[in-house]
């Protein structure tokens, strides 16, 4: 199972997030990047963001 990751530094946002979640699942990293968009980033928690989310997923781990 590869390891994989969502990078906030990749998106532009008012909040200047540098957050980088990784997890060795793709459902584990999915529930975490889901709470910290609605935690920091004010988002709903809509099929929409899953599915935008989903969409920015990598395999590996974040760069430095």
């Amino acid at each position: 199972m590869a390891r994989k990751y969502v990078d906030c530094r990749q998106f532009p946002s008012e909040v200047k997030c540098t957050v980088a979640i990784s997890a060795d699942s793709e459902q584990e990293l999915m529930e975490i990047a889901v709470q910290h968009a609605v935690a920091v980033h004010r988002h709903q928690d809509t099929p929409e963001l899953r599915g935008q989310l989903k969409a920015v997923i990598k395999e590996g781990t974040p760069p430095a």
